[in-house]
């Protein structure tokens, strides 16, 4: 197997806070800006991306995680894994929700994310924020912000890890050759 470093520590940090500045941008400030993120490492990354934008508008940012997992499309073709919490930290009509997620691939799992938006609220618009695009979509699904556009081949994998729960930090193309 080859393993490659696209993304260091470094970079995953500049990253966020260039996302940060785009809600901000985007949204005209943050106030009715809700952060979530999708488990396993989007909720990390919403927590780093939240920090970052109370950081920039001297407010707190609300921040919080939803998890997909009734959800899914292929919730039979997977192993099964425990539900993960979901927490909003305030009603999301008339709000901006930002969903967070560390990789985009083809667009499953933002759908499901969003079916899951829908059983808690009816916020005014749904942006979505990743870390990386890697493309090869199969639902015409867009993200709004975009740490790192990383074109891969089908059958590479982008691994990211994070501190909050990995030995290293930093994202990587493998491939099996």
């Amino acid at each position: 197997m080859t393993r490659r470093r696209v993304l260091d520590e470094a970079d995953i940090r500049r990253a966020i806070r260039r996302i940060a500045h785009e809600v901000i941008e985007r949204n005209r400030g943050a106030d009715d800006v809700v952060v979530l993120g999708i488990p396993t490492r989007g909720v990390p990354l919403a927590t780093r991306l939240a920090a970052a934008v109370s950081d920039i508008e001297g407010t707190p940012t609300p921040v919080g995680s939803i998890d997909i997992g009734l959800h899914r499309d292929d919730i039979d073709r997977r192993p099964r894994v425990p539900l993960g919490p979901t927490y909003v930290p305030e009603p999301l009509d008339h709000k901006t929700v930002v969903l967070v997620d560390d990789v985009l691939y083809t667009g499953r799992t933002v759908r499901a994310a969003l079916d899951a938006l829908a059983d808690l609220g009816r916020p005014d618009r749904v942006q979505l924020a990743v870390l990386v695009d890697r493309g090869h979509r199969e639902l015409p699904i867009r993200p709004d912000f975009v740490g790192k556009n990383l074109p891969t081949a089908p059958d590479e994998r982008v691994t990211v890890r994070l501190r909050e729960g990995d030995e290293d930090e930093g994202v990587w193309i493998e491939d099996d050759r």
